[in-house]
């Protein structure tokens, strides 16, 4: 469903006049209504056709911050763009609230493709995604299983799944995932007993210096002006603590050499998921995939820093692969 342009401005990024913005919503195939910004070049015609791309991430944010960014920038550029809001966050519906899972957030990019092949002016043959952070993951997840996905883009991606079931550079043995196991399904009990839903460990209000590079970098994009943004779990409230249950307990990414479309990676040289993008590229089949490393960049560099973050690339990437 397509609702009326969006006349207050509620991102945390400036506002382009070059482009138009509506809010748009629709359902994924478990029932869960996705709200999502959609951004159009000015100047469409009625009979136009153009290539789209669906945005979403990072992990925990929502629609107003990094990918309603990228969906403008690249709404400036020539595409219909859509940044939405992943199941259980933001805008978008879901109840309890704050909760992850592999399947439903890999099928709400699907979800998106849907919506787009069907919108007036988009092209169903010209479909892209693009996934950041840990949606960086799903995308490419989502790429595997839907044909109709014919370009991705993955920036400064997380794999979920294998950082909540093996810790950062898979530092988690069995006996201390199973440990976890316990303790998650402990906190359901008390979960269903107290009626409530217990929250995860979120980033600190306040850092007291000790804390590793990368968490400073994420409070310093999202508890600051630079990036908070009300709806968004990691900059106001946590996660969910017994979803990570679901992403314990599979693994994406199982079927990523079979991926027949044109991928791009994109990962800066000095952040501390790196690997997670380099892995992931190893079981990539075909000439049309592409790792590119960002000189100097970090993590959370690549959710904001137009100075970092490689728009000539990606653009020249959707151009050649949504023809």
């Amino acid at each position: 469903m397509v609702s009326a342009k969006n006349d207050s401005w509620d991102k945390v990024f400036p506002k382009s006049d070059k482009v138009e913005v509506k809010k748009v919503n629709f359902k994924n195939r478990f029932g869960i209504v996705l709200c999502a910004d959609m951004y159009l070049p000015k100047g469409i015609k009625d009979n136009d056709k153009l290539p789209a791309i669906a945005v979403s991430g990072p992990f925990g944010a929502v629609k107003e911050q990094a990918s309603g960014m990228y969906a403008q920038t690249l709404a400036q550029r020539g595409f219909i763009t859509l940044a939405f809001d992943p199941s259980y966050t933001g805008e978008s519906s879901g109840e309890p609230r704050h909760v992850a899972s592999a399947d439903i957030n890999t099928e709400d990019f699907s979800a998106a493709v849907d919506f787009l092949s069907n919108y007036k002016n988009v092209n169903p043959d010209k479909i892209g995604i693009l996934g950041i952070c840990g949606f960086g993951g799903f995308a490419l997840n989502a790429a595997q299983i839907d044909t109709r996905i014919k370009a991705t883009v993955t920036s400064t991606m997380y794999d979920m799944t294998r950082v909540s079931a093996k810790g950062y550079n898979d530092t988690i043995d069995k006996k201390a995932r199973y440990d976890m196991k316990v303790a998650l399904n402990n906190q359901r009990t008390k979960d269903f007993t107290q009626n409530t839903y217990a929250k995860a460990d979120g980033l600190p209000q306040k850092l007291d210096g000790s804390e590793p590079q990368f968490v400073k970098d994420y409070w310093n994009y999202y508890k600051t002006k630079r990036g908070f943004h009300k709806n968004s779990i990691n900059s106001n409230g946590n996660w969910n603590s017994t979803s990570a249950l679901s992403l314990i307990n599979q693994p994406i990414l199982c079927y990523a050499d079979e991926i027949e479309s044109a991928v791009l990676i994109i990962h800066g040289e000095n952040a501390h998921s790196r690997y997670f993008s380099e892995d992931v590229f190893k079981k990539l089949k075909g000439e049309n995939k592409e790792l590119f490393i960002v000189k100097d960049a970090n993590h959370t560099d690549l959710y904001d820093n137009l100075e970092k973050i490689p728009l000539d690339k990606i653009e020249e990437f959707y151009k050649n692969n949504l023809k």
